[in-house]
């Protein structure tokens, strides 16, 4: 264990800080497609039962139409999010017909890039933004990369924490200025060690072949006409998914806010040849992206972390951070767990936490170009390799197996997890600890594993195994009732995102051009 990471854990025990740690807030962003009976994507518009995909403050739509995006509101409570999300995929089950939920992080069987809809939210200026956005989101990586799903989680220390931590630190200074500072330390070495997260949650080793039809790739072809790679873990965060190759020669620095912020603005800023090729709008006048720029806005930049602040009505995420700090961060590295009702656990979710803790109380370096290429190899291996734990993987320029670096990044947790322990009693962080350290040891108990192990013990394909999933899930969800004030809250928040919605609408607004010159206006 490093020095830092030994004085920083024994300061925080030594200290008030350990009693903040029960005010952490949590919440989690999942996504899931709506299909069909026979398991293709759903044709149907968004429910109106679930209200308005653009102002519902829990139930909207990401890319596509059928594709559902269920948002738990930030808690302090360790339970909260994985009750909300449960009881959202109650409500959601009793209004949407017979159609069922996609339990896989990579689609259903689907067809060309027009067989996917792409997600509607009005004819306010601020719903044509987000529909032409993903508009030409199909354009830049076709319309089917965007139906892969995920789980977002998003975490965030309080104030309290922060001004003891500040203290103890010895740094002086604002104490939003430190807390962004801290932050960005966090996002540094999360980059260093996601491989970890994406070996132990990664739960797309193999898929529908109709997601790679027409494209060259190295997957083998077996379980009726399903691709895999024996030992892959999440192809969601292969160069297949969303870790694609258009945004290779991005250099977005996490040094610190500043630097994050000017290169993001940079990319949003440049023109990209091949999308000044594409035009902004086609013959007909009608938009095809909202700009010919690297990236069309900040959220197109795909990252497995973010920094991020809640933003203000009409104002950009990079001018959010710029002004107010990072508030929190969004890890995005998560597939769905297509053997848990909601894709993720209570247990998952405290060692989301320990993670996070050790990789900001860790020392963190700087991210050289090198760094970030030698961490985008060890993901590319632990995507495709990952379950051959003998795998060598880079660490500052050492080669070292994942068992051994895994072993070894688990061990230096455990006192964080004393700590949690201590924060909220019992034993459930260590216990969620030495869960990940079994499935280091024994590579097929990870979510990747079970997977395979399935599809080999049952001669089953990948498709027949998730459709086997989404019916067990659904009927989990519909065999229990849903609680009478949650539902009423939900039909609630239905009706005023509605009412929401149309009010916007009736509002007189400017020209659309002019509002998107004003969007990116600094």
């Amino acid at each position: 264990m490093t020095d830092i990471l030994s004085q920083r854990i024994q300061a925080l025990l030594d200290s008030d800080a350990a009693a903040t740690l029960a005010d952490i807030h949590r919440g989690i962003e999942k996504e899931s497609l709506r299909i069909s009976q026979r398991g293709t994507l759903a044709s149907t518009p968004h429910p109106t039962e679930l209200g308005s995909a653009l102002t519902h403050p829990y139930i909207t739509t990401d890319y596509s139409e059928a594709l559902l995006e269920f948002i738990t509101p930030p808690s302090t409570c360790l339970q909260r999010p994985i009750e909300f999300l449960d009881q959202l995929h109650r409500y959601t089950y009793r209004h949407i017909g017979d159609e069922l939920l996609w339990v896989n992080s990579m689609p259903c069987m689907i067809g060309d890039d027009d067989n996917v809809p792409v997600a509607e939210y009005g004819s306010s200026n601020v719903g044509r933004m987000k529909h032409i956005y993903r508009i030409g989101l199909g354009h830049r990586y076709g319309r089917k990369m965007q139906t892969i799903a995920g789980i977002h989680y998003n975490f965030s220390f309080p104030e309290a924490f922060w001004r003891i931590h500040q203290e103890l630190e010895g740094v002086g200074g604002p104490l939003q200025n430190y807390i962004s500072q801290r932050y960005f330390d966090l996002t540094r070495n999360f980059q260093r060690y996601s491989w970890l997260l994406v070996y132990l949650f990664g739960a797309s080793p193999a898929l529908c072949a109709s997601f790679l039809a027409g494209r060259e790739h190295h997957l083998l072809e077996r379980f009726d006409h399903s691709l895999y790679t024996p030992n892959a873990t999440s192809l969601r965060m292969s160069d297949l998914g969303y870790q694609n190759n258009a945004q290779s020669s991005l250099a977005i620095s996490y040094n610190n806010l500043q630097e994050y912020v000017d290169t993001l603005t940079h990319a949003i800023k440049t023109p990209e040849p091949a999308y000044q090729k594409l035009g902004v709008r086609d013959a007909n006048g009608e938009y095809q992206q909202l700009n010919a720029n690297i990236l069309q806005i900040e959220n197109e930049y795909y990252s497995s972390i973010r920094p991020k602040r809640a933003i203000n009505k009409g104002e950009r995420p990079t001018l959010a951070l710029q002004r107010r700090g990072v508030e929190y961060v969004e890890i995005r590295a998560l597939d769905l767990n297509p053997f848990e009702p909601v894709g993720i656990n209570q247990q998952d979710i405290r060692f989301l936490d320990l993670f996070a803790s050790y990789c900001l109380l860790r020392e963190s370096q700087q991210l050289e170009r090198c760094d970030l290429n030698a961490s985008k190899e060890n993901l590319r291996r632990v995507v495709y390799q990952g379950r051959d734990t003998s795998v060598q993987l880079d660490n500052w320029g050492k080669a070292v197996s994942l068992r051994q670096w895994g072993l070894e990044k688990l061990d230096q947790m455990i006192p964080i997890a004393e700590l949690f322990d201590r924060t909220h009693g019992g034993d459930n962080y260590a216990r969620a600890l030495e869960q990940q350290r079994e499935k280091i040891r024994t590579p097929d108990a990870t979510p990747s594993g079970r997977i395979l192990d399935q599809l080999e013990s049952r001669q089953q394909g990948f498709f027949a195994f998730a459709m086997e999933q989404a019916q067990a899930h659904r009927d989990h969800f519909l065999a229990r009732p849903l609680d009478s004030a949650v539902e009423n809250e939900l039909r609630q928040a239905a009706r005023d995102s509605l009412a929401e919605q149309a009010e916007c609408e009736a509002q007189p607004e400017p020209p659309f051009e002019d509002y998107l010159r004003d969007y990116f206006r600094d």
